[in-house]
């Protein structure tokens, strides 16, 4: 019997169904698949704990460490306790911006933890457990696997990492985008490094305008600029960003 392609290393479509249920399987087999995430890449695992192990490995960090989780648009809201919402963040605001960042493209927010994210994928920040859930936006073709894979492992949600796809990773099955570079013209917005990741797990206070303000977590692929003018259109200010290093840039070196 032939090996399939991807058990080869091959690269796959990510927007071929065939491929993508193939690499669902290898998934949930105990794999974990490189795949495009919008204008970068990731490196997806499953939830448990021997899957984020493997994750963490790959990527050279600690088996342990939590990251960040990934799930279909319909699903991403149900990761959060919106009950644990602070009692100054609107719901219902808050949830029309977070629909309007992934209709935008990739982004990551993290909030507080419903009780079906396992704990191994939880953190506790200001004395609130929470998880940081990141995802490429509701038009990226890997939301196709996603929705695969978390039907064969069986959970809401799935571990994942961001990925430079220049660097050899071995016996990783790889879901690629037809043309890196035209993937990246569709997101005219976002830088090629990892997402913008907004916290809503405590308040930040309240802004110049006496908007309530959300916490900007770590600056990515969205600017500050233009995320600070899309929360205020939902009534939110932004907190200002902590200074920190340069972002990585994963931009592939060619078409391919």
């Amino acid at each position: 019997m032939t090996e399939p392609a991807a058990e080869r290393g091959t690269r796959w479509p990510v927007a071929d169904p065939g491929d993508v249920r193939a690499a669902a399987d290898a998934l949930t087999r105990g794999r974990a698949v490189l795949h495009g995430f919008a204008n970068i890449h990731a490196l997806t695992a499953r939830p448990d704990r021997e899957g984020v192990a493997l994750a963490n490995r790959l990527k050279g960090r600690p088996e342990g460490h939590a990251g960040s989780v990934t799930t279909t648009p319909e699903a991403l809201p149900g990761l959060f306790d919106w009950t644990r919402l602070p009692a100054e963040l609107p719901r219902r605001p808050l949830r029309l911006l977070m629909e309007e960042l992934y209709e935008l493209g990739p982004f990551g927010f993290r909030g507080p933890a419903a009780e079906t994210v396992p704990d191994h994928l939880t953190a506790v920040r200001d004395g609130v457990r929470t998880t940081r859930v990141v995802a490429p936006g509701r038009h990226c073709p890997s939301n196709a696997f996603f929705a695969a894979a978390l039907d064969r492992v069986g959970t809401g949600l799935l571990f994942t990492a961001f990925a430079d796809p220049s660097r050899h990773l071995p016996d990783v099955p790889v879901l690629a985008h037809a043309d890196d570079r035209a993937t990246q013209a569709h997101h005219p917005h976002h830088a090629p490094v990892p997402v913008t990741v907004v916290a809503f797990h405590r308040s930040a206070g309240y802004g110049r305008a006496g908007l309530p303000a959300l916490i900007l977590e770590r600056p990515g692929s969205l600017s500050a600029e233009h995320l600070r003018s899309v929360a205020a259109n939902h009534g939110f200010a932004l907190a200002p960003a902590v200074p920190r290093a340069e972002a990585r840039v994963y931009a592939p070196s060619a078409a391919r």
